[in-house]
């Protein structure tokens, strides 16, 4: 028979497990971090999706015909923030990253897109998030420029 500190024991360890596990499963959710000068920000996918859903239906150079991506406006998540001004530095989960000029964050700019074509994006698939340009709906957005900034894999952005 287990002594009643040997159980207190086992049940101790066994609760900090399971807190540890909680805790675990609710930071692997976290699909995009946001930070600037003073704040760091967590959002899951989510938290995503309960801001302004924006669909753009365009084709581009990485992808075979139209495609629909839906997501929330780069000017609308950035309205969200709060941030008006600055330039955003978004980066992959391999570390890629680019510098997005805070004048691209307008009504009918790029979005940062969770879905493709209806389905979330698996990593293998530019997933879990991609910012997407309207490549179709103005020339000036078919150009190496514009195509640099499309980053996929998206996991972080920084306001500088």
């Amino acid at each position: 028979m287990m002594r009643p500190t040997k159980i207190l024991q086992i049940a101790t360890v066994l609760a900090s497990t399971l807190l540890w596990s909680a805790s675990a499963q609710a930071a692997d959710d976290t699909v995009l971090s946001v930070t600037t000068s003073d704040t760091k920000v967590a959002y899951t996918l989510e938290d995503l999706r309960v801001l302004p859903v924006t669909v753009i239906e365009t084709s581009t150079i990485w992808t075979e015909g139209p495609q629909r991506f839906t997501g929330v406006s780069l000017h609308d998540f950035m309205t969200e923030q709060g941030i008006a001004e600055g330039t955003i530095r978004a980066t992959a989960i391999n570390d890629y990253s680019v510098e997005i000029p805070m004048s691209d964050a307008t009504q009918g700019g790029p979005i940062i897109a969770y879905e493709r074509n209806g389905e979330e994006m698996s990593r293998r698939g530019k997933g879990p998030l991609w910012i997407v340009y309207p490549y179709d709906s103005d020339p000036k957005f078919q150009t190496e420029t514009y195509f640099s900034r499309s980053i996929w894999q998206l996991d972080r952005l920084t306001v500088e």
